[in-house]
């Protein structure tokens, strides 16, 4: 059954608002629409495109948070962190990423993307990784949009060590899993930890 304009820019407002990294690609398939549609829709509402959308999340600036590494150090665009908590970041598959014959995405920058996630949510000024655990899911492809989110799981003041889970998607489907040991600086078990 088709919907009308009306209705089908009620669903493009509500969709958008849940998830505002949604490509107009992803959003012409979910509403069976052409992308320049969507487009059009998007103007009449006067919703920004994606990259005016991510900005808008990370508005708040994160130079000053993050503390273990520079933000242009961290593999993808960051837009959330609370440190010690979480973090998210957007990579997004372009050529120089994958591997030509097959245009599959080269594992190191999922590793990269992830492994920078979780050295950027520890609120210490040195972080580094000791062990990590990993598994890639299913093959990343050119033009996908990753979104990486690392939460803390569990601290160890005695060891100064912190645990973090990085797990990796690309439209809502697992690509990349990852458990990550790091090392944090001797300040941090002075009573920064909870």
């Amino acid at each position: 059954m088709k919907r009308s304009k009306k209705e089908r820019q009620q669903q493009l407002i509500h969709t958008i608002k849940n998830n505002p990294f949604i490509t107009d690609d992803a959003l012409a398939n979910l509403f069976t629409v052409s992308v320049q549609t969507v487009r059009l829709d998007r103007l009449e509402l006067s919703i920004p495109e994606l990259r005016e959308r991510i900005k808008h999340v990370a508005s708040k600036s994160f130079e000053d948070e993050v503390r273990s590494l520079p933000l242009s150090d961290v593999i993808g665009e960051m837009v959330d962190i609370e440190l010690d908590e979480r973090a998210i970041s957007i990579f997004d598959v372009k050529s120089e990423h994958i591997f030509q014959r097959n245009q599959i995405a080269r594992g190191h920058h999922l590793f990269a993307q992830a492994n920078s996630l979780a050295v950027a949510v520890i609120n210490d000024e040195l972080a580094l990784t000791v062990k990590s655990t990993l598994s890639f899911v299913k093959p990343v492809k050119l033009g996908d949009r990753v979104i990486a989110k690392a939460f803390v799981t569990r601290k160890d003041q005695e060891k100064n060590r912190t645990f973090v889970e990085v797990t990796s998607t690309v439209e809502n489907e697992i690509v990349f899993e990852g458990q990550f040991e790091m090392f944090r600086a001797n300040e941090a078990s002075k009573g920064e930890l909870k």
